[in-house]
């Protein structure tokens, strides 16, 4: 039940997308469409290669996506997709990000967002954390977990055998029908990228009444956040926070401040004028 595309190698022991040389991309899609509202993938996987340290790329995606068996720029796959993308990126292609790598991130599109290799995708990731999953010799798994519009993943690559949440991002909205992928792509710098197993499970989770009335393979991919990605910049710790301060910003707080003083020492002024009138008064 699955094909495979580009540079893909199939073993008895796991999926090698791309193996570690250059300027390679691959591959591995699921010929069955989702039809499942809550759900859980697990991956195990392994990302290694003879690069040191910035040495090695690009990286792996996991998809839930319309398309499938497309081939691309976004890891071996294709952009402005429909559906759920989570990125496994080893490569800083920002030289100014304070991002520690490897990182991961996710991303949901409607088909009209580009993701961005330049900044690593920064403009339109929803969340994402850092994560040591390269050149591990113990076994590494990512879990993705989608259930009522919330949105879950956690990595075990620490051979700690317990889930360490990443991404947990709520109002995200997924149609059915979509399918399961993985790929991986190599540019100057490579890696071997391997898929050992993807297994998905059901969630047993109670929907309100109006869901049963809701077509879910017309539901357009989206996510309801207070304010767009692109007003954010990225945090280390994987999280995001409100752009930098500008000199616009810095003097606007400033002004704040000041007239903030001015109103409590003409409040406090008036407070005591009428205090002195009292106490004139007594005399």
């Amino acid at each position: 039940l699955w094909d495979f595309l580009g540079s893909t190698m199939v073993t008895s022991q796991y999926v090698r997308l791309t193996p570690d040389e250059r300027s390679r991309e691959g591959s591995i899609w699921n010929r069955v469409p989702c039809f499942l509202k809550d759900w859980e993938l697990h991956v195990h996987f392994k990302i290694h290669g003879a690069g040191k340290k910035n040495l090695h790329g690009d990286g792996l995606a996991l998809w839930y996506t319309q398309e499938r068996l497309v081939p691309g720029p976004v890891f071996g796959s294709k952009d402005n997709f429909h559906g759920l993308a989570i990125f496994l990126d080893t490569y800083p292609n920002d030289e100014a990000t304070e991002r520690v790598f490897p990182y991961i991130s996710a991303m949901v599109n409607n088909g009209s967002l580009t993701y961005d290799h330049s900044k690593d995708g920064r403009w339109t990731e929803l969340a994402g954390c850092t994560a040591d999953l390269r050149n591990q010799n113990h076994d590494t798994f990512l879990a993705i977990r989608y259930s009522r519009g919330r949105l879950t993943v956690m990595t075990d690559v620490e051979d700690k055998n317990e889930w360490k949440n990443c991404i947990d991002i709520v109002g995200v909205q997924l149609p059915t029908g979509y399918y399961f992928g993985a790929s991986a792509g190599t540019g100057d710098l490579s890696d071997n990228h391997d898929i050992i197993s993807m297994k998905l499970f059901q969630l047993m989770v109670e929907h309100p009444l109006e869901d049963e009335t809701v077509d879910w393979t017309k539901i357009e991919p989206s996510v309801s956040l207070l304010k767009s990605p692109k007003d954010n910049v990225d945090d280390p710790t994987g999280n995001f926070r409100s752009g930098p301060l500008t000199g616009w910003k810095v003097f606007l707080l400033l002004l704040c401040a000041l007239l903030g003083i001015i109103v409590c020492a003409v409040v406090g002024a008036v407070v005591f004028q009428k205090r002195q009138e009292r106490n004139k008064r007594f005399y």
